[in-house]
């Protein structure tokens, strides 16, 4: 900046020499001197204006480099970002293994318990077969010998029954008593075992037609008791028409057997639920406690004794049986005093 003032002041003393030689009317000799004179203030001052551009390019250069300088170090923030987020994305992908691994673990794990577990139903279901087999073999087979032994104490009582003394009585009737008990537990084992060895093909069945049956046969038990059964309307659902009518005949039955000291009522009705009807038989009986809302249903399990309630306490067995065939399940709501509703289900199927 100083050099392009300097040059600008002899500039003007060179212009200033020049004008006084001419007007002080000078030789042509030092007129070819102005001139000379002259080119060289234009020369300098035309190296005064690319001085000037060569320091407007410089300015403009550093400008460019610290604009470089800024971004240079934007870009090495970037970089470092980029960095830590390469690390975090190792560190999450040695999670994500480590997750793989143990979650392939535990499928291989659950896989081998559903193996085991599928073998377990396999052989549940082969001794089960195996079971209802012996039962029905064993309660048919013991039939013959035990109907034998019921004719002898028969005949035993009816020849020598107060022939001889008061402990012979009491022993023959305790022989007859024994027999006959033995047969109606022979006779529902039979039935019990003949649920999953002998039930029929399932076919559209009207439960309205079936509860009909079941209410005819118990008609004698049903005017004894003075008993009132009402029903809701029945769907017609795919079943073992027979045992369906034994389930509800034993339902009402319990019914009709554990009734209290006010007019017996007991009702029927079906709800369509999403995938499932819900039927339930309500009375107004005794009532049950809920302690013993399971041990109903286990066979041979009774909670009174015979002299209150005659019957082998199989009944309520049979039903879970039956309903357990057709894909459903059966429970019991109630409290002592207040009645019970035994409820069950069975499954919505395309016709």
């Amino acid at each position: 900046m100083m050099m392009s003032l300097q040059s600008g002041d002899r500039s003007q003393e060179m212009q200033s020499a020049a004008e006084h030689l001419t007007s002080s009317g000078v030789s042509p000799e030092h007129g070819e001197l102005v001139n000379v004179q002259r080119a060289l203030l234009n020369i300098l001052e035309d190296s005064s204006a690319e001085r000037s551009s060569l320091e407007s390019g410089q300015r403009a250069v550093l400008n460019i480099l610290d604009d470089f300088s800024e971004e240079k170090g934007r870009l090495e923030a970037a970089e470092h970002a980029l960095v830590n987020i390469l690390e975090d994305f190792d560190s999450e992908k040695n999670n994500v293994e480590v997750a793989n691994r143990r979650l392939q673990g535990q499928v291989e794990e659950r896989k081998r318990a559903e193996e085991v577990l599928a073998q377990q139903a396999k052989e549940l279901a082969r001794s089960n077969a195996d079971l209802e087999q012996f039962a029905y073999v064993a309660s048919h087979d013991l039939q013959e010998p035990l109907r034998m032994v019921a004719s002898f104490t028969q005949l035993l009582a009816k020849r020598y029954g107060g022939k001889l003394d008061a402990d012979a009585d009491e022993f023959i009737g305790y022989a007859v008593d024994g027999v006959r008990r033995m047969q109606d537990l022979i006779s529902d084992l039979l039935d019990y075992s003949r649920v999953g060895m002998r039930g029929k093909e399932f076919v559209p069945t009207n439960c309205e037609a079936v509860l009909q049956a079941a209410l005819t046969n118990l008609k004698v038990a049903l005017e004894e008791t003075n008993a009132l059964v009402t029903h809701d309307p029945l769907p017609t659902v795919r079943a073992d028409g027979m045992q369906l009518c034994q389930l509800f005949q034993n339902l009402i039955g319990n019914a009709l057997k554990f009734h209290g000291p006010a007019p017996l009522r007991i009702h029927v009705s079906a709800q369509k639920a999403e995938r499932e009807w819900h039927f339930s038989v309500r009375d107004n009986g005794i009532g049950i406690d809920p302690q013993h809302a399971e041990r109903i249903f286990v066979i041979f399990q009774r909670l009174h004794s015979r002299a209150e309630y005659p019957g082998t306490g199989i009944g309520l067995a049979i039903s879970k049986k039956i309903a357990e065939r057709h894909g459903g399940r059966m429970w019991v709501e109630s409290e002592p005093g207040k009645g019970a509703t035994f409820c069950f289900t069975l499954p919505i199927t395309e016709r």
